[in-house]
């Protein structure tokens, strides 16, 4: 029993370990970004080396797409794009300081824009720990390459499900904008069936009116 609960003792450490490794440089936020606003937000890297890990999707607003821009401590564009509804990509960080990441709504005149982003900066043995490179570089024990797997799936799991809920929510607004569309459509569809009734009933009797005054 004593020797169970040291190994049960032993894995949580284990994992604990592997968890902060992955979330302690890590910045996973929603956001709202309003209309015609840009707003920023800032990773610090300590050493040159490191890897950058960028992902974001927009999950409502507008045409789900808003305009992006990294630029490096020496204020030079890494990357930018326009329009854009999902990226994700890992850069190194070949200079020592804060990296700049910029959401433009600027397109938009009054619809927000909801953001759902991830910023982590990672060693570059840890940021391919998905891959096969991790562990082909660093000799493990056992247990330590399950953790790592276990570490790797969860990762791997972790960005289906932040796809899945990408989908959900542009499919749930695709959704709702037809059904908007069919109720306005049946709405004037039902006006001009009514209009088109009340016109023919206005212009029978008008006719059957003035025939009768000609026959006087």
């Amino acid at each position: 029993m004593k020797c169970f609960i040291a190994l049960v003792t032993q894995l949580t450490a284990y994992i604990t370990l592997l968890l902060s490794t992955y979330t302690a440089e890590g910045t996973s936020l929603t956001y709202w970004v309003p209309a015609n606003d840009r707003s920023c937000f800032f990773a610090w890297v300590d050493e040159q080396g490191k890897k950058v890990y960028f992902y974001f999707a927009v999950q409502t607003g507008g045409n789900f797409d808003i305009d992006y821009e990294i630029t490096d401590p020496r204020s030079r564009i890494i990357a930018k794009g326009e329009k854009e509804r999902q990226v994700d990509m890992l850069f190194t960080g070949n200079e020592v300081g804060e990296y700049t990441f910029c959401f433009s709504n600027g397109m938009s005149t009054f619809a927000e824009k909801l953001v759902d982003f991830n910023i982590s900066v990672e060693k570059e043995a840890k940021a391919l720990l998905p891959h096969r490179q991790a562990l082909e570089e660093h000799h493990t024990n056992p247990t330590e390459e399950s953790i790592t797997r276990i570490g790797g799936s969860l990762y791997s799991i972790n960005h289906l499900l932040k796809y899945f809920r990408t989908r959900e929510n542009r499919n749930f607004a695709t959704v709702r904008s037809t059904e908007s569309r069919v109720f306005w459509y049946s709405l004037l569809e039902c006006a001009l069936i009514v209009g088109i009734a009340s016109f023919q009933v206005f212009a029978i009797r008008k006719l059957f009116s003035t025939n009768k005054k000609g026959h006087i």
